[in-house]
């Protein structure tokens, strides 16, 4: 029979902190913004290249 383990929560198992920097760009409305027109223009080629 394998041992059990002893520590079921253990620091190592839970996801990292995000940093200051990966919070504020999170909250960011310009970077929001930014990055909304960004995934909107990938999809346009997308959608653009599809009907050729």
């Amino acid at each position: 029979m394998p041992a059990k383990n002893k520590e079921p929560y253990k620091q190592s198992y839970y996801p990292p902190m995000p940093t200051a920097f990966t919070r504020y760009m999170r909250r960011s409305l310009v970077w929001q913004f930014i990055r909304f027109w960004i995934i909107n223009f990938k999809i346009f080629k997308l959608l653009t290249k599809s009907h050729h």
